[in-house]
């Protein structure tokens, strides 16, 4: 919105960025580091900027995730997130103790529970991930419709065993890339399969595994 609405070339502008930088960039080095920047967010997104420092890898988020997802609905229960947190932390090697777990489960209980019904979902706590980590932003602008989704999942489990592995997986991201003309890195793919797969059963990644971070109505 800033960007719509201010001219960078403006003189006030400039005069304002170096007020700005002057007072923000404590190490001079004409950055704004994570820290410093925590500083002048919003309570919820500062919130978010801090532990992002915590979080490991999509991969491990989503090792985690399928750990308390048991019904694999997209959904973790309000009384399951401090173990959900707590398990990030300890992947991450965060020493934290029992009251700033509290703290935590509780800024993200305000947070994401916004209708009080003690469901919280992974598109929503995946926000804890870092950018550049957080995998299903990338999927955002494909997400599929259930009908979609069921032409495309039948079409490669070839054996109609309802479930596919990692190569199959490995041709399925690489054709929706090609459809939604998206260019196909093979780094950002390979942490994306990696992520995906955390939540198969021993290489076997289930239908309504699958369909939690392609569908747009996965299945409750």
């Amino acid at each position: 919105m800033a960007r719509k609405s201010v001219d960078p070339s403006n003189a006030s502008f400039k005069d304002r960025m170096k007020e700005f930088m002057l007072k923000f960039d404590e190490n001079g080095d004409g950055k704004i580091e994570m820290s410093e920047l925590a500083q002048i967010l919003p309570t919820e997104e500062n919130f978010l900027l801090c532990f992002r420092q915590f979080v490991g890898s999509s991969a491990e988020f989503m090792t985690a995730w399928r750990k308390y997802d048991n019904d694999r609905s997209g959904y973790i229960e309000s009384n399951e997130l401090k173990g959900f947190l707590s398990d990030l932390l300890k992947k991450a090697n965060r020493h934290y103790d029992d009251k700033k777990l509290n703290e935590y489960t509780q800024t993200i209980l305000k947070m994401f529970d916004l209708n009080g019904d003690g469901k919280l979902g992974l598109s929503e706590m995946a926000r804890l991930l870092p950018v550049q980590e957080n995998f299903l932003l990338k999927f955002q602008n494909f997400k599929l419709s259930a009908e979609e989704f069921e032409v495309i999942f039948n079409f490669y489990d070839k054996d109609g065993n309802g479930y596919i592995d990692e190569h199959e997986l490995d041709a399925l991201l690489r054709d929706l890339y090609q459809k939604h003309k998206m260019v196909v890195d093979p780094q950002s793919l390979a942490s994306s399969k990696k992520s995906i797969m955390a939540l198969s059963d021993g290489g076997k990644l289930f239908r309504t595994e699958l369909e939690i971070v392609l569908c747009k109505d996965p299945s409750v």
